[in-house]
């Protein structure tokens, strides 16, 4: 589990193409931390309040659901 720098979040945030801010932590979580692994990425956005919150708001409430929505991403 790692501890998400939002410092570094908005720095990325900047070169991204996306609108949607969980897209972008998400890709940020793969890229900054090289977290592949969708429990390791729940992990992660669970111990945040604000990634929790963004959790939350698309229903996503365990690492299976986070893996499905990672899935729905790549399509």
């Amino acid at each position: 589990m790692v501890k998400i720098n939002w410092d570094e979040f908005k720095e990325f945030k900047r070169d991204s193409h996306r609108d949607d801010n969980f897209f972008i932590l998400l890709d940020f979580m793969k890229s900054y931390y090289n977290m592949l692994s969708p429990s390791d990425i729940y992990d992660s956005l669970r111990a945040d309040d604000l990634a929790v919150m963004m959790m939350k708001k698309r229903k996503i409430d365990d690492a299976e659901g986070l893996e499905s929505y990672l899935f729905k991403l790549n399509k």
